[in-house]
């Protein structure tokens, strides 16, 4: 025996057929749109026509902000590739290896923004600004990346932390690291920050592995 309840789903499934079937249903019948009534968020029902613009209004509302925060990433990579290009073609004037390490440590501080920043180059160079460590240290404390050469936005452990930024080490939340290589390895680029949020392992990481990529060709030349 069919319940009531039962009875009234299963027409409200054909009804709810029939229009999927037959969108142009209510033309020549607009007046229906404004007698169907539907719940509000507010709690009272208001009309479909009336449910539809509320519709429209959270999408055109969703819409813009979806194209503000494209307009800001625009902006934002702009600038990025802006202060970029500034640093390869500064790095490219530069005289020596040492020119070359001030450089970066300006240009990462004063067009970057960026909090702490750490060059340290494997094995001695006499460059005030660099630090330098022998390899078989720095494999030890940072072996994975070294042997991945690769770049890390984020995720470091505290004990490569305080390795990489020594006294700094306390004041730096979160780290991004660059390996610096071209066929040898060379050293590494490390960039703090005291939130432990701002460099994760799902950040991207182009604009410093390129800085790295440039940096170590000037290392392959100059050492």
């Amino acid at each position: 025996m069919t319940t009531p309840e039962r009875s009234a789903y299963i027409d409200a499934q054909i009804v709810a057929k029939y229009l999927s079937d037959n969108p142009e249903f209510f033309n020549g019948r607009e007046d229906l749109l404004t007698e169907i009534r539907v719940p509000h968020s507010h709690g009272h029902s208001v009309s479909l026509v009336e449910k539809q613009l509320d519709i429209l209004r959270e999408r055109n509302s969703e819409l813009r902000n979806r194209l503000g925060e494209l307009i800001d990433n625009a902006r934002s990579n702009d600038r990025l590739f802006s202060h970029t290009r500034r640093l390869v073609l500064a790095l490219l004037d530069c005289q020596n290896l040492s020119q070359a390490v001030d450089t970066i440590y300006a240009s990462f501080a004063n067009d970057f923004n960026i909090q702490f920043t750490q060059i340290i180059l494997f094995g001695e160079t006499g460059i005030s600004k660099a630090r330098n460590v022998d390899l078989d240290r720095a494999q030890f404390e940072l072996g994975k990346y070294l042997k991945a050469r690769q770049t890390v936005g984020g995720g470091l452990a505290k004990d490569e932390i305080n390795f990489l930024f020594g006294g700094n080490a306390p004041k730096v939340g979160s780290a991004a690291l660059a390996v610096l290589s071209y066929g040898d390895l060379f050293g590494v680029i490390a960039i703090g920050n005291e939130d432990p949020h701002y460099y994760q392992s799902s950040m991207g990481t182009m604009f410093l592995s390129y800085i790295a990529e440039v940096f170590s060709r000037i290392l392959r030349d100059q050492r």
